[in-house]
């Protein structure tokens, strides 16, 4: 009973001084719970059984990632715990010389974190539920529904859940304290506070080359994942620039640590005015000693930053693209004429029977199967793409063909080119919005939106490569690719449509037909009725004798888009504010390890008449610095990191960057800068004298 009573003390005592600790543990199970209890927030809301299964299916990703997120915590907390248990070696020291056993004080641990776990537990449950509850505008936002009702939800899974994963990293905790007590010496403990790192220089000029080479090594990471990353084949070649950016800025914050209090210390004016020299002596101890965990920590800054931005990025540039890449109701294809190409649809799982009967047009084709499409739509077009063995891609590339295929060694170089005749496109392209283009007999146009294939297009282009098409020669219209394409998506696939004069175009090869319009109505419910009658035909007899077109609709593609948009967007926050948590609060806990070791260093400053005001000024700026440092590197690191990110997510497009790269430094100001006000209050704290 004693031992409890000195434990609630010890608490009581500490949660002003420590509110790092507390605030992370709290801030830690809300979050947890808030992403885990997400399901629960979809009863509120209206959604199709697409929507749904795609909810289902975040939840088991979230569910995969929590076991991530628990041991990320689970370190967070024994960090923390260590931290303290640091902090309160003096007092350990003096339970042992006044006779308190090692078991006993294993005890006193035992019941403060007990204490701290279910104090945690209660109010970070209480804060999680709360949250989760604002939590419902966001999803029905992120997956664009309508709230049917609101009602107060409560998620005992999640609850359930959070209380299980923590009761095993608290029970770890409790295991780990008692180990750290049986293995400590009285001796060490009553002069572990006195004890001081000491400053080692390092030699100077080791520091600059160290420095130099390390730079040179990240300027190449840097090129290769901005330049070079697509072009890499295999794991081994594409893990390098990882390893390399990760040394180097071990290696960046060694030198730093050895060059920073020479640098200062030979300007003489800036070194000895006010309390510089004490506050930059006591930054050089602490990255002397946390090279590593600064290195750590600017890495997890670097994925934070990286992955906030991306998701927010995917999310904005999904949803903006159904309105310019769908722009009508639906669209419907057909393959026609495969029995020319027997071997190859052979290949892609088409019986005979539909290879053979490959021959009827897509409104055709819906006849057949006693179904009036067009009585659906109140305007349509049909248009027909051709395809030739004699014009693939290598073809369009010329002379250019060897220098690309070097560059990129992965592309299919042997895909036969989709042509459409000019009238044909220039009928979707007014159906659609789009630019409308004019050609001779003599030119040809590809029309592509998919930036990377682009670029290699582009280089083709540039030296004005002719192509052969059904015995014409034809000279490229533009040294350029133009903006445009053919199939309705929410995302940038359009590698490249060639764009001819309509008398060249050879009809035997006719490859596909489509069909696209716009409803009669305008109706939700309406419209997936018409879908589902259509999907219904594949349950039809005829289907293994004939190819049944297949369907690109605006309602399936944006239902698709925002329930993987939402889904990207959940999964990247939920890591990159853990993360975030994560980097900051190790840090804060740090600085209040490093405040409460020097204590007596203020109280000396004190002696000497220093202002108060001076110390507290003094204090921010050792902090500011002890977090901007690593912060400053990561983001140098996003730069480069959100260039690769670009590219690899140039399909969803990146027209919306900026505003994800605001929301990211928002949510960093919020959080980093909040846990460094917090560190700053919580140290001047522990140091000001009582």
């Amino acid at each position: 009973m004693m031992l409890c009573k000195l434990s609630y003390a010890n608490i009581k005592k500490s949660v002003k001084d420590y509110a790092i600790y507390f605030f992370t543990l709290i801030l830690g199970v809300a979050i947890f719970y808030v992403f885990n209890a997400l399901d629960s927030q979809t009863i509120m809301m209206d959604v199709s059984s697409s929507t749904q299964d795609l909810i289902s299916l975040m939840m088991t990703i979230l569910s995969g990632v929590s076991v991530f997120v628990s041991f990320i915590l689970g370190f967070l907390i024994i960090y923390a715990s260590r931290f303290l248990i640091k902090k309160r070696n003096k007092e350990f020291g003096v339970y042992l010389t006044l006779g308190m056993s090692k078991r006993k004080i294993s005890l006193i641990l035992f019941f403060e974190t007990l204490f701290i776990g279910i104090i945690s537990l209660l109010v970070g449950l209480g804060l999680g539920v709360i949250l989760s509850q604002f939590m419902s505008l966001v999803v029905a936002n992120m997956f664009e529904s309508n709230l049917t009702k609101f009602a107060f939800v409560f998620s005992y899974k999640a609850c359930i859940k959070t209380i299980i994963y923590f009761s095993i990293m608290y029970l770890i905790v409790m295991i780990f304290n008692t180990i750290s007590v049986s293995k400590c010496k009285l001796i060490d403990l009553l002069n572990g506070a006195k004890k001081s790192e000491e400053v080692k220089l390092k030699n100077p000029y080791l520091c600059i080359i160290i420095f130099i080479i390390s730079s040179i090594i990240l300027g190449r990471a840097y090129y290769i994942v901005t330049h070079d990353f697509l072009t890499l084949q295999e794991v081994k070649d594409a893990l390098k620039p990882i390893i390399m950016g990760a040394l180097s800025t071990f290696f960046i914050f060694w030198s730093l640590s050895g060059l920073l209090l020479r640098i200062i210390q030979s300007i003489k004016k800036y070194y000895y005015k006010g309390l510089n020299s004490f506050i930059l002596r006591e930054f050089s101890n602490k990255i002397n000693t946390t090279v590593f965990g600064e290195t750590i920590i600017c890495l997890m800054l670097f994925v934070t930053i990286c992955l906030l931005s991306s998701c927010f990025t995917v999310k904005n540039s999904m949803n903006a693209n159904i309105k310019k890449l769908a722009p009508v109701d639906a669209m419907f294809t057909v393959n026609m004429n495969m029995d020319k190409y027997y071997d190859r649809y052979r290949n892609y799982g088409y019986n005979d029977y539909q290879i053979k009967n490959s021959h009827y047009t897509v409104k055709e084709m819906f006849n057949l199967f006693n179904f009036d499409i067009t009585s659906y739509f109140k305007d349509y077009i049909e248009i027909n793409t051709y395809a030739t063995p004699d014009l693939t891609f290598n073809h369009t590339l010329g002379s250019k063909l060897d220098s690309i295929r070097t560059q990129f060694p992965f592309l299919a170089y042997d895909t036969m080119e989709t042509i459409i005749k000019i009238s044909d496109y220039n009928k979707v392209a007014e159906f659609y919005g789009i630019n409308e283009y004019s050609l001779n007999e003599d030119e040809y146009i590809i029309v592509a939106d998919f930036k990377s294939m682009v670029n290699v297009r582009n280089i083709a282009l540039k030296n004005n490569e002719v192509i052969n098409l059904f015995g014409h020669t034809l000279k490229p219209k533009y040294n350029e690719c133009q903006d445009g394409f053919l199939e309705m998506s929410s995302q940038h696939i359009n590698t490249g449509i060639i764009l001819v004069a309509d008398n060249i175009v050879n009809e035997e090869y006719l490859v596909q037909n489509y069909l696209i319009g716009n409803y009669k109505t305008k109706n939700k419910e309406e419209i997936i009725k018409i879908e589902n009658n259509i999907n219904e035909l594949a349950k039809n007899s005829k289907t293994n004798s004939y190819l049944l077109p297949t369907g690109s609709t605006k309602l399936a593609i944006k239902e698709a888009t925002v329930g993987l948009s939402a889904m990207v967007t959940f999964i990247g926050l939920y890591l990159g504010i853990i993360f975030l948590i994560s980097s900051s609060a190790i840090l804060g806990l740090k600085e209040l390890s490093e405040s409460s070791d020097n204590k007596e260093r203020y109280k000396v400053l004190r002696k000497i008449g220093t202002d108060e005001k001076l110390i507290n000024k003094a204090l921010f700026r050792q902090i500011a610095i002890f977090f901007i440092l690593p912060l400053a590197l990561a983001l140098i690191h996003s730069i480069f990191g959100i260039m690769f990110a670009i590219q690899v997510l140039e399909v969803f497009g990146n027209e919306e960057l900026l505003p994800s790269i605001i929301t990211t430094a928002i949510v960093l100001v919020i959080i980093y800068g909040g846990y460094l006000l917090i560190t700053y209050y919580s140290s001047k704290n522990i140091i000001k004298e009582r």
